[in-house]
């Protein structure tokens, strides 16, 4: 096991590809480290179908991530931005959200995405570098409540109602080439799109240890359910489910998306997570695509 004395910025700018400065702590810093994080870790749960075990112990997911140069889910990637961002003296706290569910239209009621709140300049930001595909954020989003923040992805908006926040995203309309794939239960019908809601609590990274045993062992869980594998591009991004590959390119003609589908083979697999996601496992991994809740 490593110690956190194994853990160097330096190193974790090396595996993001972030060369930029690092002397001042403001927004377009930490978006530049934010987006560099984003493109080069994937938000992946490969290890629960890899027979390995998800672990909250932060020098285990520097490991992972840093070293072994594979990605990780919310309670990874955010717990690793979260320790890179305070040890660069940003004023960051962790958040707990309650993720919604598109199926049921309710929100979850266990606590299972950790996300990063960062205070500059006397403005509150969320960093969330842990939902992928079309859901995830490309920039800091400022803690506003009822303002429309335009990114690449979408149009993404906090509302807050009593204390609590709510995330959602406005889409654009997608153009789908292969038409065999147009009804996929991947693809998301909706325009609007609630994505989760949270309080200002603080929390600890302790406060997840139920949910990340739960998410990666109960057969209700959609991480069980679903090998997942995403990687935000430079115009979009690209996702593994299963054995389904689809490649988004955002705003490819106005206001419309377009994803690009294909069915891989068992062979493909292992060689498309090298190829499009820089991902080689350790383990042999058991593909999984139960029909569900997950739209990109």
């Amino acid at each position: 096991m490593n110690s956190a004395g194994d853990m160097n910025l330096e190193e974790y700018f090396t595996r993001t590809g972030y060369k930029g400065s690092l002397e001042k702590r403001d927004l377009d810093t930490l978006t530049a480290i934010f987006q560099h994080h984003i493109r080069a870790v994937p938000f992946e749960n490969l290890s629960i179908h890899c027979g390995e075990t998800i672990t909250l112990d932060l020098a285990q997911v520097y490991s992972k991530i840093v070293k072994r140069r594979r990605g990780g889910w919310c309670m990874e990637n955010n717990q690793l931005l979260s320790w890179v961002l305070k040890s660069l003296g940003y004023n960051t706290t962790i958040l707990g959200a309650y993720v919604y569910n598109p199926q049921l239209n309710v929100y979850a009621t266990h606590m299972t995405h950790l996300i990063v709140k960062v205070v500059m300049e006397g403005r509150a930001y969320i960093v969330d570098a842990g939902f992928g595909v079309s859901y995830q954020m490309w920039q800091p989003m400022e803690l506003i409540s009822g303002k429309d923040q335009p990114q690449t992805p979408g149009i993404f908006r906090f509302t807050e109602d009593n204390g609590v926040w709510y995330y959602e995203k406005i889409r654009r309309k997608q153009y789908i080439p292969n038409q065999s794939f147009s009804n996929s239960d991947l693809l998301e019908k909706r325009d609007r799109r609630n994505i989760y809601l949270f309080s200002l609590d603080p929390r600890k990274v302790e406060d997840f240890q139920f949910q990340c045993s739960y998410l990666q062992t109960s057969p209700e869980s959609l991480f069980t359910q679903k090998s997942i594998c995403t990687l935000q591009t430079a115009d979009g991004f690209r996702a593994l489910i299963g054995w389904t590959l689809s490649e988004t390119t955002y705003n490819y003609k106005e206001d419309i998306d377009r994803v690009e589908f294909a069915t891989l083979t068992d062979e493909e697999v292992e060689k498309t997570l090298l190829e499009k996601f820089s991902i080689r496992l350790e383990n042999k991994l058991v593909p999984v695509n139960i029909k569900g809740i997950y739209t990109i």
